[in-house]
């Protein structure tokens, strides 16, 4: 097998593992490349080509992640992870747990974690990597990542998100969301709202955001059954996509471009969380990007009443 071909072998877990460690599709992405620049340029052959690259693909990660959160310090609102459409990595016999691990929630929770933390927790808690291999690639010593570990297991398990188990009902209960939504049905939504429901949105400063985060199922509700009309008398359209995981959709203008995604948190039989990325840096994998602001312009006409 060539080089190459080792690496394509290996490109889906690699990109996990940095999209986990980074929150962000994009940095995922050159990171993976930047890991292959390496792995080319190698004089010799590792003997596990899989650690090799594991390790690579992680310390880089872990240099970008130390200069991604002085940045989003200094995010402006609600920072959200990039939407991740499709995780490349499959294993069907953890498929519900490694989704649960690229979830929104999830991933906000491992912001918490230092960046060693967060790249120690991913290697063995997510991937199941054995401590001298995760010793390996972040640098430290086995008795260290054993510590890192038990420390960033317990901040995770202290809000560990949890999710509606059974798959088909989450998904029933999205799809009687989205057409509640559809027919701005204030009731049918209310009824599918947890009573502490939040509706969050991440604009970063470079698209319309909301000024705050919406809490409470009737505030929730209004707002909706208020936008789903509006977005209909301007062509907006949508179509439900599972987002890092988990329920959603993605929405579009009457041209095909992206404006939005939303994720859906679930749990109990209702909806916990409404979580919307309409930044537009954080959208180009997934398709042509809108233009937000010309859109709420003409949101904002369509609402004047006409003579």
């Amino acid at each position: 097998m060539t080089r190459t071909q080792e690496f394509e072998e290996l490109r889906p877990l690699l990109f996990s593992i940095a999209y986990r460690i980074l929150g962000s599709v994009s940095e995922a992405e050159d990171a993976v490349q930047e890991t292959w620049l390496r792995y080319e340029a190698s004089p010799t052959r590792p003997t596990s080509t899989k650690a090799f690259l594991s390790a690579a693909v992680t310390r880089i990660s872990i240099d970008v992640l130390r200069s991604a959160r002085v940045r989003r310090e200094k995010y402006v609102g609600q920072w959200l992870p990039e939407p991740l459409l499709t995780d490349p990595y499959q294993d069907p016999a953890r498929s519900a747990e490694l989704a649960d691990s690229v979830s929104m929630a999830a991933l906000l929770l491992l912001e918490r974690l230092s960046p060693l933390e967060r790249a120690v927790f991913v290697l063995r808690e997510v991937f199941g990597f054995g401590f001298p291999e995760v010793a390996s690639a972040v640098g430290r010593s086995e008795a260290a990542c054993r510590q890192l570990a038990v420390r960033a297991r317990r901040h995770m398990e202290a809000g560990r998100p949890r999710f509606e188990a059974d798959r088909k009902e989450r998904e029933e209960l999205a799809g009687r969301f989205f057409d509640a939504f559809t027919e701005g049905d204030i009731d049918g939504l209310r009824g599918l709202l947890a009573a502490d429901v939040q509706m969050v949105g991440d604009g970063g400063g470079k698209a319309p955001q909301l000024p705050r985060d919406i809490i409470g199922a009737q505030k929730v509700a209004r707002v909706l059954a208020a936008i789903a009309p509006l977005f209909v008398r301007i062509d907006l359209t949508f179509a439900p996509h599972e987002v890092n995981g988990q329920p959603g959709a993605i929405f579009r203008d009457r041209d095909g471009k992206v404006l939005s995604t939303w994720t859906l948190d679930i749990l109990d039989g209702r909806i916990q969380t409404i979580r919307s990325v309409i930044n537009p840096d954080k959208l180009g994998h997934v398709g042509p990007v809108a233009d937000a602001w010309a859109i709420a312009r003409e949101a904002n006409q369509a609402r004047r009443p006409t003579d």
